[in-house]
C-alpha cells in the first residue's frame, strides 16, 4: 500500500495540468498582442472594451450574465414622462483611483471632449443621440453648450435626447461614456504617463510590451465585494505556447489565439454565437467604385455558394445585421447572375468590365481572409478579365492602416456594441468616424435619423430598410456570423458568462475552490497517509 501511495504521489506530481488545490493570488488573461490604447478616446478595439471593464466605469455598466445596464457611477436615475430626459445621480462615493472624487462635471466635460470634432474619436456618432451632440461633432455649432448635458450639482447630470429612445441606457454602458480624470482631457500621448487615474474596480501598475499588472483599486466604490486583488494581462502571439500554459494552469483565461487542437480538457472550451459579423466592403472614395452599379456588379459576379458554406464560416451570414427576434430580413445580395452584372456595368461606362482598375485587397494575414479574397478575384479574372493584387498585414497594425485607405476592399469582423441593430448601421452614416468606405447616401442617412424617432417593430422595419440599401448596393459583403471563442475552466471561475458581445466584466470574476470527486484521494493527501505508514 505504501509503495502504491508513493507511485502515486510521484505521478501526479509529474502531471503539468493538475487543477490547483487552492485559489491562486492573481488571475492571469491572456490576450492577443495589438494597439492598446489606455485613452478611452480614440479606443476601438474588442480587446479594448474588455481591458477597460478592470479600469473605467461609466454612469451604468453591463451585467455579466444578461449585459443589460446595471448602476455604475451613477446610484440611480429618473425618466421624465415624455421619455427624452434623464438625470443621473452619481454616487458620493464614486472616486478615481488618485482619491479625486467622480463629479458630474467630469462626466460633462469628458463627452465633449468625445464630441469635439477635433478629438476624431472613434465613437463619437453614438452620442447623436442627445439634443445637439450631432451639430456640435460635425462642426455645425461650435457651441458645447448647445449640446444638452447639463449638471445639475457636483453629483446630479441631466441628459436631454433628441427623441425618445427605450435603448439610451444600452448605449450608456459602451466604454466611449467614461468620465476622464481631468488632468488627462489634454493629453496627447497617454502611454508616457507614470500614472493614469481609473474609476474603474482595477488600477494599472505595471505596463510592458508583453504584460500589464492590475491591482484592485482600494478607493473603488464597490470595492469590498471585487474578489480578485491581481490581474495580469499577457499579450502573446503563440497559440501553442499559450494553449501549454493553459493546460498548465499557468493562464486562466484565453480571450483569443489558442490552438484548440492541443486543449487538454475539451469542457474549457467556451463556443458561442456572438453579435457580430464577418464582411469584405468596399471603399466608395474614389473612382468607380463610388457607383453602386459598378459595386453590385462584381457582388453578382462572386460565387456565394463557396464563399458561405459552413467549411469556411461558422454561420455563413447573408446580412450584415446578426439575427435578432423581430427584426424583418433586409432585402440581400445572395445568388450568382451574369446577366444582370453586365447590364449594371454597361449603365455605368465599363461594357463587359473594360475600362476598370486594378482592384486592391488589404486585408490582414490569416488563410480565411486570403481563401475568400482569392475567390472573390478568381470570379473577376473569369468573367471579366478584371486584375486583383491581395495585400495583407499583420492584424495589430491592420485597422490602423485601414484607415489610411488606399485599397479597393477591406475586411472586417465586426462585433457589435450593444443588442441592437444600429451598431451595425449608424457606423455607415455620412459622417461617423468609424466609416472607413468613405460611404455616403441621403436616403441611408434619412432612415437611420428617422429611426431615432421611432420605437418599437416600426423602427426596425426603418432599420431594416436601411440595411437593405447597404446591401443592394453592396457596400458591405457578409460573409460568416463571428463566433466567441475563449478558453476557461467554469468550475475554477464563477462570475463568466458566455454572452453575444463577449464582454466579462472583471469585477464580478472570482476563483472557486476546485470540488474534487468523492472518495478520490487528492495529491495533498498522500503524503499524511505515508507519514502514518500505510
Amino acid at each position: 500500500m505504501k509503495r502504491s501511495l508513493l507511485l502515486l504521489y510521484l505521478w501526479t506530481c509529474s502531471l503539468p495540468n493538475v487543477h490547483p488545490l487552492s485559489p491562486p493570488q492573481e488571475l492571469v488573461v491572456a490576450f492577443l498582442p495589438g494597439q492598446i490604447s489606455l485613452n478611452p478616446l480614440n479606443a476601438f478595439s474588442a480587446t479594448e472594451a474588455q481591458v477597460y471593464t478592470a479600469l473605467y466605469e461609466g454612469l451604468v455598466s453591463y451585467d455579466p450574465a444578461t449585459l443589460d445596464p446595471v448602476p455604475g457611477s451613477a446610484s440611480s436615475w429618473e425618466v421624465s414622462s415624455d421619455g427624452k430626459t434623464y438625470t443621473f445621480r452619481i454616487r458620493e462615493e464614486a472616486r478615481f483611483s488618485n482619491g479625486d472624487p467622480v463629479t458630474a462635471m467630469d462626466f460633462r466635460n469628458s463627452w465633449l471632449k468625445f464630441l469635439h470634432p477635433d478629438t476624431k474619436a472613434e465613437y463619437s456618432f453614438l452620442y447623436d443621440i442627445i439634443a445637439g451632440a450631432k451639430d456640435y461633432r460635425t462642426g455645425k455649432n461650435s457651441d458645447p453648450n448647445s449640446v444638452q448635458i447639463r449638471v445639475l450639482s457636483e453629483k446630479r447630470l441631466q441628459v436631454v435626447l433628441d427623441h425618445p429612445s427605450t435603448h439610451f441606457l444600452k448605449i450608456l454602458c459602451h466604454h466611449s461614456f467614461v468620465p476622464i480624470h481631468p488632468s488627462l482631457l489634454d493629453q496627447k500621448d497617454w502611454n508616457r504617463l507614470s500614472s493614469i487615474p481609473g474609476n474603474g474596480p482595477y488600477v494599472l501598475v505595471e505596463q510592458k510590451p508583453d504584460t500589464w499588472i492590475l491591482k484592485k483599486n482600494p478607493r473603488y466604490w464597490d470595492a469590498a465585494k471585487v474578489p480578485i486583488e491581481t490581474i495580469r494581462f499577457l499579450f502573446v502571439q503563440d497559440p501553442l505556447s499559450v494553449t501549454r500554459r493553459f493546460n498548465d494552469y499557468e493562464i486562466h483565461w484565453v480571450s483569443g489565439g489558442m490552438s484548440l487542437d492541443h486543449v487538454l480538457y475539451k469542457d474549457t472550451i467556451i463556443v458561442n454565437p456572438m453579435f457580430a459579423t464577418y464582411y469584405f466592403f468596399f471603399s466608395t472614395r474614389e473612382g468607380p467604385w463610388r457607383d453602386a452599379r459598378v459595386r453590385r456588379a462584381l457582388a453578382l459576379l462572386i460565387p456565394w455558394e463557396k464563399v458561405r458554406t459552413k467549411d469556411l464560416q461558422f454561420i455563413p451570414a447573408k446580412t450584415l445585421v446578426p439575427p435578432l427576434p423581430r427584426y424583418p430580413k433586409p432585402e440581400t445580395l445572395e445568388t450568382y447572375n451574369r446577366e444582370e452584372a453586365f447590364t449594371l456595368l454597361k449603365e455605368a461606362g465599363f461594357p463587359e468590365g473594360k475600362g476598370l482598375p486594378q482592384v486592391i485587397f488589404k486585408i490582414p494575414e490569416g488563410a480565411e481572409n486570403r481563401t475568400v479574397a482569392a475567390l472573390f478575384a478568381a470570379a473577376w479574372k473569369e468573367a471579366l478579365n478584371l486584375d486583383s493584387e491581395i495585400k495583407t498585414y499583420p492584424y495589430p497594425e491592420y485597422l490602423t492602416l485601414l484607415k489610411e485607405g488606399g485599397f479597393t476592399l477591406g475586411t472586417v469582423s465586426w462585433i457589435g456594441d450593444f443588442a441592437d441593430p444600429l451598431t451595425f448601421l449608424q457606423m455607415w452614416t455620412t459622417h461617423s468616424n468609424l466609416n472607413d468606405a468613405g460611404y455616403s447616401d441621403e436616403e441611408f442617412d434619412a432612415l437611420i435619423e428617422k429611426s431615432f424617432q421611432q420605437t418599437g417593430q416600426e423602427r426596425y422595419k426603418t432599420l431594416s430598410a436601411a440595411e437593405s440599401i447597404l446591401l443592394k448596393g453592396a457596400v458591405v459583403l457578409p460573409i460568416g456570423h463571428s463566433p466567441a471563442i475563449n478558453l476557461i475552466d467554469l468550475q475554477f471561475i464563477e462570475g463568466w458568462y458566455p454572452n453575444p458581445l463577449d464582454i466579462h466584466p472583471f469585477k464580478y470574476l472570482k476563483f472557486t475552490p476546485f470540488k474534487p470527486l468523492p472518495g478520490v484521494i487528492q495529491r495533498n493527501e498522500i503524503l499524511p497517509l505515508l507519514s502514518q505508514g500505510f
